[in-house]
């Protein structure tokens, strides 16, 4: 049985979770709101500190990150709408302040390592994990690792076709009408005027938030030919959403497709996270695990 204790700290644009973990299983957490960037690392660095000695931390992190290992930069949030959050080395204020190894991955990216590891993509080798909430994620995991190019793919920002009746311009600050723009929780929120959790007797958002969740799908489907799609996230919670997303993306597919998978109901195609909600905890435990055996 693993004996070593690892800080996990999955960094939100809204809220950092904070745990430690004896092995995989969580032995205390707690919430800190995020706010200036020394006041929310220091809340974080100091809860950790307080259950004495880590063996390693894992920073499952907002982005934009720089994940250029070579770079003078690696492990900083880069150019954010985040207040005070650019250009913050976020990697090295963990490693710093506690002496431990560390390791940092995008929040969807370690999410898709702990599925990956331990939950509903265990034995692909190839997978998106995805997460629509206050914003759009999408972690891209190819043989065994998380996916980065010229940096982390952003695939929340890719163009849409626009529902006929759909006169909504999109929230996106750099974009518009980009899947974000139209899709994550805000702009939900924003277009119908009640945030989503208030919108659940309401067929009409969500036929159309699942057409534009589908249309999504298929691109990255053709793109990417992924094994499996994880889509959790807090707008994933509506009842019943998920199975009307994959009815719009068999739709979507019409029939073009080479792969049994995507044949019928393509229930075993897209799934729910295993972790649910915990999904990006439990990745930065994966993250910290690794930091350790490196």
């Amino acid at each position: 049985m693993n004996e070593q204790h690892y800080a996990a700290i999955e960094a939100g644009g809204t809220k950092f979770r904070v745990a430690v973990a004896r092995g995989r299983d969580i032995v205390a957490d707690t919430t800190i709101p995020t706010t200036a960037p020394d006041e929310t690392l220091g809340a974080a660095i100091d809860f950790i500190r307080s259950w004495g000695d880590v063996d390693a931390a894992g920073i499952a992190c907002f982005g934009p990150l720089d994940l250029e290992p070579t770079s003078p930069s690696y492990g900083s949030v880069t150019q954010t709408p985040k207040p005070g959050w650019s250009n913050v080395p976020v990697l090295d204020a963990v490693r710093s302040e506690l002496g431990i190894p560390a390791a940092i991955e995008v929040d969807v990216g370690g999410a898709a390592l702990g599925e990956w590891r331990w939950g509903a993509a265990q034995g692909l080798r190839h997978f998106i994990y995805i997460t629509v909430g206050t914003g759009f994620g999408a972690g891209l995991f190819i043989d065994g690792k998380v996916h980065h190019g010229m940096g982390h793919p952003e695939m929340g920002h890719i163009a849409l076709e626009r529902v006929p009746g759909d006169d909504y311009p999109g929230n996106c600050p750099f974009h518009g009408a980009c899947l974000e723009g139209m899709a994550a929780g805000p702009a939900i929120g924003d277009r119908w005027g009640a945030p989503s959790a208030e919108l659940g007797n309401r067929p009409e958002v969500w036929n159309l938030e699942a057409t534009y969740l589908a249309q999504a799908l298929r691109t990255f489907t053709y793109v990417a030919a992924p094994e499996r799609i994880l889509l959790g996230g807090g707008v994933m919670q509506q009842d019943g959403l998920i199975d009307l997303v994959r009815s719009k993306l068999v739709n979507q597919l019409n029939g073009y497709t080479t792969h049994d998978l995507l044949r019928g109901s393509v229930e075993d195609y897209v799934v729910a996270p295993a972790f649910g909600q915990d999904a990006g905890l439990i990745g930065a435990i994966a993250l910290a695990m690794d930091a350790a055996e490196s």
